[in-house]
Parts: structure tokens; C-alpha cells; sequence
């Protein structure tokens, strides 16, 4: 798939202080007052045990100790919501903006990965990636500091004990060690494999009415179960990987403490090492777990962040639809030139040719049919006119100039474009006339294009009318959302207008009104209609046929009837009388 020349791979750390650089510097001083009051405690205590030793006054000793003890946990617990709230927003920031990428996305390339794999990216990997800003930037270097401190003070307070606990800790360390390496590929894998279930649901969801029809529940759900099986198959491996970290660092904990008891009771009674410090040193040794813990564990945890890092930058680096647009310039258009032109255009999807050497006209004004039996390429020629794809050979003229040089928005806003599914958006009905409307459209022109296609009636009787959010439990009928999206065409002042089988779910009645207000967009712009129903052709000014990817014959009704076979087979198929 194409990438975005001279893409920047995302940076967590310049994500996570964008603009909000003074938050990130009172959250790393709040974490040195937690860890200053760590490293201090047991010095602290270190000083009472003397203190009571010589029968000196305890409170001053006693308040040093709660100050740095509670000014601690307020200094962390503040550090880290702080950097939870921080580390929130940027991940919003990132999902808005991957979601934002997927929607400039060509058509091939989403549909490479899958509703169900993007899905999972903007959702369960932005999660993960919390893991990076709440560890990795502050709480990991904190931790490694705090251990670093503690340490220093083992060593401050008796240089051979720390000989002796590092032995138990350096053997947890180079197993931890092994463990992390690991741990990236697992969450890589594990993650991959959500997104494939993920994809895999979201597509019988997307099907349960033929899934049900078909009585395909047990045989789809034995499948997707066996998805389910690959992905817990995958979650193991990390689980294993994870699993060991606490224990290990346990044992390396149980063998130091060993260790530093043995030693220092031998050193106690040599008169070599006082209590006090014996003391310190094994408050020192019991919370040095924590931050080794912390680095263990996080280490792992982050691995999974970057591992959605990676999945997430993949995405971000893919080249949208708009990345080798011309330069915007002010290039006058041919008046006379017709509204679409093909060109010897070739095309193939997956390396199965559809179209082949397509040479055909749509006049500027007028309605011109487009038909041809399933698979003949009907839709790809209205997915090359929108340019959602390219031809692989030849050239497509949208009003006289190559699509190619055409600015993407500027291009699609010349142009109306009705699917095959008549596609609504799970919104209010207002929303779905005036999507791609800058400006805010007039109650009144909503009221006239519902009025034009009979729906009027029905959006009324909705609960809120015209801010009635669809889908859900209020909804519209099949035939009732078809003709919501010829409303929202008609609101349109495009130039061309293409209609994909857009009769297919009316009645004979509310056809009538479909072709009035086809009849109506034709006045003034060129209006394709791609048909399977040859009645829809009956008052087209100009008929082109489409036969294995090429243009078999191409005129008026009359004219293709007289000169095509297949046409007359067509019309003889669906028993339509020719004019």
C-alpha cells in the first residue's frame, strides 16, 4: 500500500507535551517530591532509632517522618493523576486524528484492512497507548531513579550488604530481562489477532439478516469461535510472558533479604554494622521492590504500547486519497466539453480485468443510462468518475479536464454520488440531507427535496421530525431510507449527478416520483443512472451498454435497440416493451 513521503513516525513523548509542556514539568518535579520522600524514610528512621538509643527528643524526628511519609503519597498520587489526564487527552488527540486519516483513506485501502482491523487500532490500541504516556514517560524514569536513590543509600550505609542483596536481584534481573525481549512480539501477535476477530464480527453483524434468513447462526458462530480460539491462542503467550514477572522478581527479593540477614547479623555481632543501620538498610531493601517492580512490570506494559504504536503508525503512514493533488489554480474549464469522457480506460481489481479499452460520452445536460448485466463494470465506471479509484490505463475527463489533475474536494464537489446501498449515516434525518453541506441549509429546502421523493408524511411522524436520530429502535423502512438519499442528492448543486440503481427498493408509485425529480436534476446537469431495471431507461436521452468490460453500444433508446442483440435480449428478459 502507498505511503505518505516523508512521514514522520509518531513520537509519544512530543504527542504527550504538545502545547502542555509547563503540566509535564510539575508532574516530573511532583514525582521528585515522591521520591525524595521515598529515598528519606529510611533515614529517617535510620535517625529515631538513634534517637531512642541515646534517649534524645522524639518528635521533631517523629513529624520529619509523617511530612516526608504523607508529603510523598500526596506528591505521587497528584503526579499521577496529572499524567493520567495528560495522557488522556493525548490519546484522544491521536484517535480523532487516525480516525480522521481513515475516513482520507482510498477505498482499496480500507477495505484492505478491514472495518473490524481499524476498529480495534482506534479503540483497543489507543488504549494501550495510555500504557506509554502513564509509564514509560514519567512513572518508569521515576521508578529507575527511586531505585537508582535507593541504592546509593544501601551503599551510603554499608557497602558489602549491597553486594549481597544485588546477588539475588541480579539473577531476577537477566531472567526479567529475557522475558521483556519477548513480550513486544506476543502483544504484536495478540493485538493482530483482535483485530482480525474484530473484523471477522463486525462483518456477520453487518450480514445478520441473510445470517439469520440462511439459519447460518451455529455454522458462523463455530467460526467465529475458532477466531476467538487464534486470539486467546495469542493473549496466552503474553499471559506466560507476564506471568513470570512477579514471581521472579519475588525470588530474587526472598534470596537478597537471605542474603542481607546472614550478612548483616555476622556483621552485627563483629561490631562491623550498627542496628540502626541495619535497620535502614532493610527498610531500603523492602522498598526497593517497588520500583523494580514497577520497571519489570511497566517494561512489559509498554512493550504492548509500543506495539500499538507500531500498528497505529502503520495506518498514519498511509498515503490519503488527496496526497498527490495538483496545486490549486484557477484553470477555466471547456464549455462545450461533455460532463464525463472515457478514454481507452482499463481497469482491474486484484489483477481481474473489469474494463478494457472503455472509450463513451456523458452529455452535459440530460439523463444517460448506464446498463449492463451484474459484473459488466457499471459501478467501477461511477467509482472511476468519483475517482475513489484509478485507471489502470487510459484517462477519465470529468468536465474536460483528466480527473488527475482535478483537487480531490474540488473534483467531488462538482460531483452527487448515490450508492448501491443508499448509504444514511446513524444520525438525525436532518443531518443525513445536509451531509457535505458547508453551510447550514434552509428548514424550508429540507421540507421541498422530502416533499419531491413522498417522505414528508413519514419524517413528521417521526418523534423529533427532522432531528429524529435513525437506526436503533426508530428507523425507516428500506424503500423510506432509499428515497431520504435521493432527497439528500436533489438538495445537491453539483454538475453531474450519478445514480446507482436507484429504483431498486420503490414501488411503482414512488418510482413515478423518482423519475420526476430525475427528470427534474436533468434539466440543468448531467445525470448517470447505472440500471438493472430497464423501465428506468425508457427516458434517458442517451443509452450506453456495457458487455464484458467494454462498451457494446452506445446512442438513443431506439438506436441500441436497433443495433445491440443484447440490448433487445435485455428488454426481452425483463419483458419491457421499447418505445
Amino acid at each position: 500500500m502507498p505511503v505518505t513521503a516523508g512521514h514522520q513516525p509518531l513520537r509519544i513523548l512530543r504527542e504527550l507535551t504538545d502545547g502542555r509542556r509547563s503540566r509535564l514539568v510539575v508532574i516530573l518535579l511532583l514525582s521528585l517530591v515522591a521520591t525524595a520522600g521515598t529515598l528519606a524514610l529510611p533515614l529517617l528512621v535510620s535517625g529515631l532509632i538513634v534517637a531512642v538509643q541515646a534517649r534524645q527528643d522524639l518528635l521533631w524526628r517523629a513529624i520529619a517522618m509523617s511530612v516526608a511519609a504523607l508529603g510523598g503519597a500526596g506528591a505521587a498520587a497528584g503526579s499521577g493523576y496529572l499524567l493520567a489526564r495528560l495522557g488522556e487527552r493525548m490519546v484522544h488527540r491521536l484517535r480523532s486524528r487516525i480516525m480522521a486519516h481513515v475516513l482520507r483513506l482510498p477505498l482499496r485501502t480500507v477495505r484492505g484492512h478491514g472495518s473490524g482491523d481499524l476498529l480495534s487500532r482506534v479503540t483497543a490500541d489507543s488504549a494501550q497507548l495510555r500504557t506509554i504516556a502513564d509509564l514509560g514517560v514519567v512513572q518508569l524514569p521515576t521508578a529507575v531513579v527511586t531505585a537508582a536513590g535507593t541504592l546509593a543509600v544501601m551503599a551510603w550505609l554499608d557497602p558489602v550488604l549491597l553486594v549481597a542483596a544485588l546477588g539475588g536481584f541480579l539473577v531476577a534481573g537477566v531472567i526479567i530481562g529475557l522475558v521483556v525481549r519477548g513480550l513486544r512480539r506476543a502483544h504484536t501477535r495478540y493485538q493482530g489477532a483482535l483485530g482480525l476477530l474484530a473484523h471477522r464480527f463486525s462483518t456477520v453483524l453487518d450480514a445478520l439478516p441473510m445470517v439469520k434468513a440462511c439459519q447460518a447462526e451455529a455454522r458462523l458462530s463455530t467460526r467465529l469461535a475458532q477466531a476467538s480460539q487464534h486470539t486467546s491462542t495469542a493473549a496466552l503467550g503474553t499471559i506466560r510472558l507476564e506471568a513470570l514477572m512477579s514471581p521472579v522478581l519475588g525470588l530474587g527479593q526472598q534470596i537478597g533479604l537471605v542474603a542481607v540477614v546472614v550478612t548483616g547479623g555476622a556483621r552485627y555481632a563483629a561490631g562491623a554494622l550498627a542496628v540502626a543501620d541495619l535497620v535502614a538498610f532493610l527498610l531500603c531493601l523492602l522498598q526497593l521492590v517497588a520500583p523494580i517492580m514497577m520497571i519489570s512490570m511497566g517494561a512489559g506494559q509498554v512493550q504492548a504500547g509500543l506495539a500499538a504504536r507500531g500498528r497505529f503508525d502503520e495506518i498514519l503512514a498511509l498515503s490519503t486519497e488527496d496526497a498527490e493533488d495538483p496545486p490549486q489554480a484557477p484553470v477555466p474549464l471547456p464549455a462545450e466539453a461533455p460532463a464525463v469522457r472515457f478514454r481507452a480506460v482499463g481497469f482491474a481489481h486484484d489483477r481481474r480485468p473489469v474494463l478494457h479499452e472503455v472509450d463513451l460520452d456523458i452529455p452535459r445536460r440530460g439523463l444517460t443510462a448506464l446498463l449492463g448485466v451484474s459484473g459488466a463494470g457499471k459501478t467501477t465506471t461511477l467509482a472511476l468518475i468519483e475517482r475513489f479509484l484509478r485507471p489502470d490505463t487510459g484517462t477519465v475527463e470529468i468536465l474536460g479536464r483528466d480527473s488527475r489533475e482535478w483537487p480531490l474536494a474540488e473534483l467531488r464537489g462538482r460531483i452527487a454520488y448515490l450508492d448501491q446501498e443508499f448509504t444514511l449515516l446513524a444520525d438525525s434525518v436532518r443531518a443525513n440531507l445536509t451531509v457535505g453541506h458547508a453551510a447550514e441549509v434552509p428548514e424550508h429546502q429540507l421540507w421541498h427535496a422530502l416533499d419531491q421523493v413522498a417522505l414528508t408524511a413519514a419524517v413528521r411522524a417521526l418523534p423529533e421530525g427532522l432531528d429524529t436520530v435513525l437506526g436503533g429502535e426508530v428507523d425507516l423502512s428500506g424503500g423510506q431510507r432509499q428515497r431520504l438519499a435521493l432527497a439528500r442528492v436533489s438538495l445537491s448543486s453539483a454538475e453531474i449527478v450519478l445514480l446507482d440503481e436507484p429504483t431498486s427498493q420503490l414501488d411503482s408509485g414512488n418510482e413515478d416520483l423518482l423519475r420526476t425529480t430525475i427528470d427534474t436534476l436533468a434539466a440543468d446537469r448531467a445525470v448517470l443512472v447505472v440500471a438493472h431495471r430497464l423501465s428506468t431507461v425508457r427516458q434517458a436521452g442517451k443509452v450506453i451498454l456495457l458487455a464484458d468490460g467494454r462498451v457494446q453500444a452506445s446512442g438513443s433508446h431506439e438506436q441500441v435497440l436497433l443495433d445491440s442483440p443484447v440490448y433487445r435480449d435485455l428488454l426481452a428478459a425483463q419483458a419491457v416493451a421499447p418505445r
